[in-house]
């Protein structure tokens, strides 16, 4: 890239992918099940993403993947997307995209507890136990009597909990160096799993090609786009710009998830919806700010390509991470 700094225009355009293209993935993922059975639906969006992730990194120099490098991918993708993106895509069958892009963003709090128990981590601060409660809360609200379906809650908890163990993985694990073949390697793995599920589950027998929709096909080819245009996009940000700025899109995506469901397929915003949201955000901003301000005071002259990114994208959205060799 040079030593120019990034064009305002590019920048608008990266955020716009992590803010928009993430937060419509859930609505994404709503039209695609409409006709497509959850986890052969998934898989394949995974293989197809992976297979260019993967071609596409190849044509950056760098070293070829080590079969330990493959072991660890696989593992990392049970978690990140089997369970993960898996249990997002099978309980939007019963929850509103909206609703369930609200559940998934408490995935900040799920890292910072797991990284309290198993990462070594000092101790909670005030705020972001305050930020933890407040999330809590909202999926609360959202999950109480008269509210979402309990069991596809618990189906997104688990998933965002999933997404948190999996992106710990990463943080520790010995994988490549570049971003871009991780994902395209994790997906990849993913994708044959997640085939595998459907499958097991039976919904070979269920697909109908001839009464899969137009609208869900073209729901599945963007859902593919967004995973090979927002993550080179992401790790674009991080290498020009502040991570902890980057990290926003944490509590952007929610807000996003939410209107379009509502604009698109008429979800209902009731004050509970509109409640849980407000504590849900709330809460990833109590979460993300006080990181903010110490990752401002850390930061200092070292390579952009030093820094360990946690979390690539959301349950719901395509990721992975990056290890360290």
């Amino acid at each position: 890239m040079g030593s120019e700094p990034p064009s305002r225009i590019k920048l608008l355009l990266a955020f716009a992918a992590i803010y928009v293209l993430w937060g419509s993935t859930y609505l994404a993922i709503r039209l695609a099940i409409d006709t497509l059975p959850p986890f052969l639906m998934a898989g394949t969006r995974f293989l197809i993403a992976g297979s260019a992730l993967y071609a596409l990194s190849h044509r950056q120099a760098g070293p070829r993947p080590t079969g330990r490098h493959w072991r660890n991918a696989t593992v990392a993708a049970v978690p990140l997307f089997v369970i993960g993106n898996g249990g997002v895509t099978w309980a939007e069958q019963a929850i509103p995209s909206g609703a369930a892009a609200l559940v998934i963003a408490t995935l900040p709090a799920w890292l910072l507890l797991l990284d309290w128990v198993y990462g070594g981590r000092t101790g909670p601060r005030w705020i972001e136990v305050l930020g933890i409660g407040s999330g809590l809360a909202g999926v609360a609200a959202l999950s109480a009597p008269g509210g979402i379906d309990p069991v596809g809650a618990g189906v997104l908890l688990l998933a965002a909990v999933a997404w948190a163990i999996g992106s710990l993985f990463n943080r520790y694990a010995h994988l490549p160096a570049s971003p871009v073949l991780t994902s395209g390697m994790q997906m990849l793995a993913g994708g044959v799993i997640m085939v595998a599920v459907g499958l097991a589950l039976g919904e070979g027998g269920r697909l109908d090609p001839g009464g899969v929709s137009g609208r869900s096909i073209a729901a599945v080819m963007y859902l593919v786009a967004v995973a090979v245009v927002a993550l080179p996009a992401y790790t674009w940000l991080l290498s020009v710009t502040s991570p902890a700025l980057v990290g926003t899109y944490a509590f952007v995506n929610p807000v996003v998830a939410v209107l379009l469901g509502w604009a698109a397929l008429g979800e209902a915003v009731t004050g509970r919806t509109a409640l849980a949201a407000a504590l849900v955000v709330s809460g990833v901003m109590l979460l993300v700010w006080p990181r903010r301000r110490t990752a401002r005071r850390a930061e200092a002259p070292r390579a952009p390509e030093t820094e360990c990114v946690v979390v690539i994208g959301s349950a719901g959205g395509e990721g992975g991470g990056t290890g360290r060799d």
